[in-house]
């Protein structure tokens, strides 16, 4: 039996919903969705007091190739900051700001919130 049905693209937006739902929970303001740039995509951008969070989304089914929180790379970093970066400078915002990934695995029941996954 398939845990979802549809296409990876619908499979990442519920998982992206409920990442936004749990965030939300712990007291976050969700500012943005899909925030896209040259640079690439940042799934949630959120607010946590005067803090900006900048949230990646990680889905695997199972943990078997390093799991979700593993995935995202050096690469994967990179293109995040060059992302943030110019959403910070579209905004005219200076505050503090940070990096967290949401890895999920299996179901958007088992969520781990990796605060301040990398640094700048």
């Amino acid at each position: 039996m398939k845990l979802f049905k549809g296409s990876a693209g619908s499979i990442g937006a519920h998982m992206e919903g409920a990442a936004a739902r749990y965030l939300q929970r712990a007291g976050l303001t969700l500012i943005e969705r899909n925030y896209r740039s040259r640079h690439g995509e940042i799934d949630l951008i959120a607010r946590e007091s005067d803090t900006v969070v900048f949230v990646e989304v990680r889905f695997r089914r199972n943990n078997r190739f390093g799991g979700a929180g593993a995935s995202v790379d050096i690469r994967k970093q990179q293109k995040l900051l060059a992302t943030a970066h110019g959403y910070l400078q579209q905004h005219k915002l200076d505050c503090p700001c940070r990096f967290d990934v949401l890895a999920i695995e299996g179901d958007a029941q088992n969520i781990q919130w990796i605060k301040n996954a990398f640094e700048a």
